[in-house]
């Protein structure tokens, strides 16, 4: 409750008006008792005088002992209300107004009538045996001729006192209490009335957004709670302007990360991960609800990472290191930063996807390694039929004729090569214009067939094609096209025992024709299969024949350029088959 405004300001002016009241009450309530009792003792003492008045009259007529004060008493107690009672100055009772006069003791010991002989005027408050209850006495002495003949004593029960004098109590509590419920309410709408600016600025600061420029705090009054919400509106567009100013440049950070292809982390000094961007997130196989907050050991799960993370946070320094990731097969070049000055504890760490540039150091290593096994057989022959020819062969002019036929032969072996690398390069720089028309699917087929079908049948093969005329026509650069079929056409020649058979066929794929080779020939391994498409390449060198090694990159080249794609299945001994797509002419 006291966490509300309103009962902060209400209870306690509430109870500080309590407070007030209760004290006011007390006071009351005694000032009230005590004039009661002074108000009723001055009624007793001029009673007790008008009485002792009338026994003094009495007495002038007649002796008092002739007169039946008893009587008397009686009669004035009615009259006033109040217990009578007419001592001797012996202390025997003359006259008694509540009590049979025979049962009447002695009353000179009473400290009234002693203080009335003694001072003429005698007053006590004490319980009586008589009436059994506490009660008010005031006694006067009676004198006549200057001798005291009789006192007058007039009492009062303290009960009905005091039962007036609770009646007045009780209406004073009443008023206090109505007092109390007045200034509780009037404390309650006060209270209300000053919170409830401050509650209506609450809720507008709770509905208030950063993302709605003209959202403003509306001042609900002219006081210090009006004030409060111009100095908020003030705030607001100082921290809009820096909030918009952070949102750009968090756009721009998020942004970044998001593109940059190189994985990003910052892990803080306890190595747990603050931030991970898309390529990281794809480099470790992991996803950011589960990286944010985790060990940097249970993202990364690479020793060689975590090492590189506490060298740089031992040393202070960048460190980098190069890592194999065997599960997904990549290549990551990493790197620790400490952020000392900007993230005192935390750590960045890039890491940089290699494997592309070590494929390629890998490929340009196999490539030169290729092309000097290929040129190193044709120039050496070169080298030994030119040797043999200087020293003995040109005496003898049937064998200088067939030294220079087999030099011919490497030398049309190196101008087939050098030429197929050169249109290799030219393919692979886009230096070679297509020239596309729509063509049918069986008139590639057939064209490539012809031009080969002299070849499978000296080898003993037998050649199908296998075509539905209601093909629809591709879009292609047509002789282009016959270059990649006669290639995949040759090596099924080249590779399939005598007895064989080769089967060109094409069908129709949603927007695209797949083409195919298939031979029964010897076969690819498993091994060989990924990479019969690089340059060079050869399955089996003991049984490549006198090939380049270049015909199936020139076809696979040929085959992307026309937006199609080109891959192989085989299993040793059985047989190879090709395909390459070809999109649909529109």
């Amino acid at each position: 409750m006291f966490r509300q405004i309103r009962w902060r300001i209400a209870v306690p002016f509430i109870t500080l008006f309590s407070i007030l009241l209760l004290g006011l009450g007390i006071y009351l309530v005694n000032t009230i008792r005590q004039n009661k009792i002074q108000e009723f003792e001055s009624q007793l003492s001029a009673e007790s005088y008008l009485l002792a008045n009338f026994v003094r009259l009495l007495s002038l007529d007649n002796e008092l002992n002739s007169i039946d004060l008893d009587v008397q008493a009686k009669q004035w107690a009615d009259f006033l209300g109040s217990r009578v009672t007419i001592i001797a100055p012996d202390g025997n009772v003359m006259g008694e107004s509540d009590a049979v006069l025979e049962d009447m003791d002695n009353h000179l010991d009473r400290p009234e009538i002693q203080q009335a002989l003694a001072d003429g005027f005698g007053k006590s408050v004490r319980f009586s045996q008589t009436e059994g209850e506490n009660q008010m006495y005031i006694a006067v002495p009676v004198q006549k001729d200057g001798q005291i003949i009789a006192i007058t004593r007039v009492a009062l029960s303290l009960t009905q006192i005091q039962g007036e004098i609770s009646q007045v109590v009780r209406i004073i509590i009443l008023s206090i209490f109505l007092a109390a419920i007045l200034a509780f309410v009037l404390a309650a709408g006060v209270a209300d009335y000053i919170a409830r600016p401050i509650y209506q600025l609450t809720d507008q600061i709770n509905n208030f957004s950063f993302s709605k420029p003209g959202d403003h705090l509306i001042p609900t009054s002219d006081d210090e709670v009006g004030q409060f919400a111009r100095a908020f509106n003030e705030l607001v567009t100082q921290l809009r302007f820096q909030y918009g100013a952070l949102e750009t440049e968090r756009s721009k950070l998020v942004a970044v990360l998001e593109q940059l292809s190189d994985g990003v982390l910052i892990v803080d000094e306890r190595g747990l991960v603050q931030l991970i961007n898309p390529a990281a997130q794809r480099i470790f196989g992991t996803t950011e609800e589960k990286a944010m907050g985790q060990s940097i050991v249970k993202v990364l799960r690479q020793y060689q990472l975590i090492e590189l993370w506490k060298q740089a946070r031992e040393t202070g320094e960048n460190q980098l290191i190069p890592v194999e990731i065997p599960i997904k097969k990549l290549f990551v070049q990493g790197e620790a930063i400490p952020l000392e000055e900007t993230l005192p504890g935390s750590t960045l760490m890039v890491f940089q996807d290699i494997s592309h540039v070590r494929h390629l150091e890998t490929v340009r290593r196999d490539f030169i390694s290729n092309i000097s096994h290929e040129l190193r057989t044709p120039l050496a022959s070169l080298k030994a039929l030119t040797e043999t020819l200087q020293e003995s062969a040109l005496d003898d002019p049937p064998v200088a004729r067939r030294f220079l036929i087999s030099m011919e032969t490497e030398v049309d072996a190196l101008s087939l090569m050098v030429q197929e690398l050169v249109e290799l390069s030219r393919i692979e720089s886009g230096k070679v214009p297509l020239q596309l028309k729509t063509v049918l699917p069986g008139e590639l087929l057939s064209e490539a067939a012809e031009r080969l079908r002299l070849q499978a049948e000296r080898s003993g093969l037998r050649l199908h094609i296998d075509c539905p005329p209601d093909l629809p026509p591709v879009f292609a650069d047509p002789p282009r096209m016959e270059q990649v079929i006669v290639n995949l056409l040759h090596n099924a020649i080249k590779f399939t025992p005598s007895g064989g058979e080769i089967r060109l066929s094409a069908q129709q794929v949603d927007n695209s024709v797949i083409f195919s080779v298939q031979d029964t020939g010897v076969g690819i391994s498993p091994a060989d299969l990924p990479r019969i498409f690089e340059r060079f390449y050869k399955a089996d060198r003991a049984r490549s024949g006198g090939g380049t090694g270049l015909g199936l990159a020139i076809s696979r080249h040929l085959v992307e350029a026309h937006s199609g794609k080109i891959w192989a299945e085989s299993v040793e001994g059985v047989g190879s088959t090709f395909y390459f797509s070809l999109p649909l002419a529109q």
